[in-house]
């Protein structure tokens, strides 16, 4: 069994992450993808997150009509900070033998030594560094020294859209059609996300 875990804020999820998590299932050859909402971003600091229960039925949603995707509730019923190394114990503990695939961004890679014991998460897991087509993830050693070698890197189409982005488009009443899934738009729009300081 090769599993891929997509961890993420998903403030909101879009097409970029969708298609990075299909790309990294075709190109790797995993049987499934899951989708892990954060439960408690530890690093994210700079605005108010969503709270997880909007986050976790966007995903789900997002994610219901591909078989081989699914979306974990493991992080939002974990207590404390969502710690990517306590998400990868918990998936190993449920099956030994599965071989795991951390899929997330480049620019979240370049900070994987201010991570909860990323030495740890690099024995557990292959960490895949999802960039743009044509972006260089260059060199890595100098950022993370040995743990460079857990890094592989993975071109992806779609990734330059952002959820920073989406929520800033929603705020000014803009359209965000085809930058994310039109049921998580309908769904963004029924629950007033971005827009009227809910969260």
């Amino acid at each position: 069994m090769r599993l891929g875990i997509m961890g993420g804020t998903f403030d909101p999820i879009h097409y970029g992450h969708l298609v990075a998590a299909e790309e990294a299932r075709l190109r790797l050859g995993l049987d499934h993808v899951s989708f892990v909402p954060c439960g408690r971003p530890p690093h994210k600091k700079d605005y108010d997150v969503t709270s997880p229960e909007h986050r976790y039925a966007m995903t789900l949603i997002a994610t219901c009509t591909n078989p081989c995707f699914d979306t974990s509730r493991l992080e939002l019923e974990r207590e404390g900070p969502s710690y990517s190394v306590d998400t990868v114990r918990q998936f190993r503990a449920a099956d030994a033998d599965v071989q795991l695939f951390f899929i997330t961004g480049a620019d979240a890679v370049r900070e994987l030594l201010t991570w909860r014991q990323p030495q740890e998460l690099a024995t557990l897991c292959r960490l895949i560094a999802v960039t743009r087509p044509g972006y260089d993830l260059g060199n890595l050693e100098p950022e993370l020294g040995a743990l460079a070698r857990s890094v592989s890197a993975l071109e992806a189409p779609g990734v330059n859209i952002s959820s920073t982005e989406i929520r800033q488009r929603v705020a000014r009443g803009e359209s965000i059609r085809y930058l994310t899934p039109e049921a998580v738009e309908a769904y963004i729009a029924k629950h007033g996300l971005y827009c009227s300081g809910e969260t």
